[in-house]
Order: C-alpha cells, then sequence, then structure tokens
C-alpha cells in the first residue's frame, strides 16, 4: 500500500503514524463529548486520556516483545529498534495497562469506573478503526493468503522491511475487516449510550463485542510473529478474547447481585428521580417532614386565636 504518505528531502511522513495520531484525536473528541453528557468536566477527561494513552503504547509494545521473546531475546537491540517503535504492538496489550491505569485512576479520583470506561469505549472502537487503516496502509498484521477477488497485493519494499508482510501475494485484508468491525461496533456503541439502564453496559458491550469479533477475525491473520499458545492452536489474542468473555460472564453475575447504585447514578445523569431504597430517609425529607408538621401546628394555633364568628356574618 502507501507506508509512506509523503517525503521532503530526508523527512519521511508514514501514514501509519498520521492515522494513528487521528484516531487518538477522534477518541478523545468522541469521550469529551460523551463525559460532558454524564456530568464529567473535559479537563478531566483530557489529563485522563494523555495519561492512559502512553501506558497503552507502552503496554501493547511490551506484549508485542513477549509475544515473539524468543526472537527479541536472541536479538535485544530490536527491542528499541525503529521497526519495533512503528509497530503499532499487540492490542490487547495496550487495552489491558490501560484496563489497569484506568482501575487505580478512579480510585484515586474517586470517580465511578463502570461511568468512564462507558464514556471511552466508544472512543477506543473509533481509534481502533482508525487505527486498522494505519496497519493496512503499512502492511502489518496482514492477513492469509487468498484468492478472493477482493485481495489485496503488497508491493513495497519499505512494508516488507518493518512488517514483513509478504510481497506480490493476494492476502486478506484483514486490517479492513477489523476497521470495518470496530466501525460497526462504534456507531452501536453511540447508538447505545443514551438508552444504557445502568453504567458499565457500554464498556462490557465494548469487550463482549470486541472479543467475539477478534476471536474469529484472527482465524484470516497471517502474521506468524502475533504469539500462539496450546501449540499453535489458538492466537495470544484468542485466548485473551476467550478470557475477556469470561470474565464478562462474572461480572454479569456480580452486577446482577449488586443492582443498585450505578442504576441510580444513570437516572440521576438523566435528570430523572431515582426510586428510593429501604431506609433511605435524607435530611431533606426529614426538613419536609418538619415543615409540614410545623405548618398544621401553625394552622392549628391561628384557628384557636381568632373570635368565633356569627353564622349570619359568615358569607
Amino acid at each position: 500500500m502507501h507506508p509512506i504518505l509523503f517525503s521532503i528531502g530526508s523527512f519521511h511522513l508514514p501514514t501509519y503514524g498520521l492515522l494513528l495520531v487521528m484516531a487518538i484525536l477522534g477518541g478523545i473528541y468522541t469521550a469529551v463529548r460523551l463525559g460532558r453528557r454524564v456530568g464529567l468536566e473535559a479537563s478531566l477527561i483530557l489529563d485522563f486520556c494523555t495519561w492512559v494513552i502512553l501506558v497503552a503504547l507502552v503496554g501493547a509494545k511490551v506484549l508485542l516483545v513477549l509475544t515473539d521473546w524468543n526472537y527479541y531475546r536472541e536479538n535485544p537491540g530490536e527491542i528499541f529498534s525503529y521497526s519495533t517503535l512503528m509497530a503499532g504492538g499487540v492490542f490487547y496489550g495496550g487495552f489491558l495497562a490501560a484496563l489497569f491505569f484506568t482501575i487505580w485512576y478512579v480510585r484515586v479520583q474517586k470517580l465511578s469506573f463502570w461511568m468512564l470506561a462507558d464514556v471511552l469505549a466508544p472512543g477506543v472502537a473509533l481509534g481502533q478503526s482508525v487505527g486498522r487503516l494505519g496497519c493496512f496502509s503499512a502492511g502489518c498484521d496482514y492477513g492469509k493468503p487468498t484468492t478472493a477477488s477482493w485481495g489485496v497485493v503488497f508491493t513495497s519494499a519499505f512494508a516488507h522491511e518493518v512488517s514483513g508482510v509478504p510481497l506480490g501475494v493476494r492476502l486478506h485484508p484483514a486490517q479492513i475487516y477489523e476497521s470495518l468491525a470496530t466501525l460497526v461496533l462504534f456507531g452501536l456503541l453511540l447508538w447505545a449510550f443514551p438508552k444504557k439502564k445502568r453504567n458499565g453496559d457500554i464498556f462490557l458491550g465494548y469487550v463482549g463485542l470486541y472479543a467475539g469479533a477478534r476471536f474469529f477475525l484472527e482465524f484470516l491473520r497471517g502474521d506468524e510473529d502475533r504469539g500462539f499458545v496450546f501449540h499453535h492452536l489458538l492466537s495470544t489474542s484468542q485466548l485473551i478474547a476467550i478470557v475477556a468473555l469470561a470474565g464478562i460472564a462474572v461480572a454479569l453475575i456480580w452486577r446482577h447481585g449488586h443492582p443498585g447504585d450505578d442504576r441510580r447514578a444513570v437516572m440521576a445523569g438523566k435528570g430523572e428521580a431515582p426510586a428510593p431504597r429501604p431506609g433511605d430517609f435524607g435530611q431533606r425529607d426529614l426538613g419536609r417532614v418538619q415543615s409540614s408538621t410545623g405548618g398544621m401546628a401553625a394552622s392549628k394555633a391561628r384557628a384557636v386565636a381568632l373570635p368565633s364568628t356569627p353564622k349570619r356574618a359568615r358569607r
């Protein structure tokens, strides 16, 4: 494809890098817009996104090295090489690193994890969709050979040098498949966001749908260096997808047994008055009762103090 968008002298602008920046900006913009809907300040979202993006990039590189550890152990200099720097890394490495960072961040900032995760999930899906186009332009994460008419043929020697994509062979456009899948997922999450019944619904929906899509898309991937487990039975990403789906099931069971707080927070964010829980009797309610009781007492006192009026004077 076009790994280098344009060159000016010795300066080369990689297409992947430009699309990665666009993916990040699009994801942040989406998160800020959704954050405002639930009362989160834009400054907080921007601060969080800055840190979580850095953490995710490091996590993606770390899992990239771990999944191909035999190669990097024999060539330790490649860990910090240009090709490794240019590689996008393993998405799930970035996702897990970002997830653990988010758990720490919400504890420090005393925020709702589920609310923040819901705000971020659509932006992550959009970022993935744009980012996979960058992978397509660079040739990384390429598909298996195919005879399908929509197969693509890479011809760039630079792309082959950086990502190892085969040249002159018709391949499944696996990057395009995932880009389209995550774009559809982005649309679904945006549609569902204002309709959610409870904080966490959007995030869990994202994780479950993406894990399912990624599991099947991995069968069309042709890059053998992405890592495998169980004697090449599953790729590393497929194993993580299975674990993610199991985690979704556990989270749903746990949330079923704890149905209160997040649902009330969502209703409050929509301007609705949540139904009181058993035992709820706040200071405001006490004040209302006292005010009502005081008003009744005052009325009775006035009635007693007023002189009796003859019936003929009552009109």
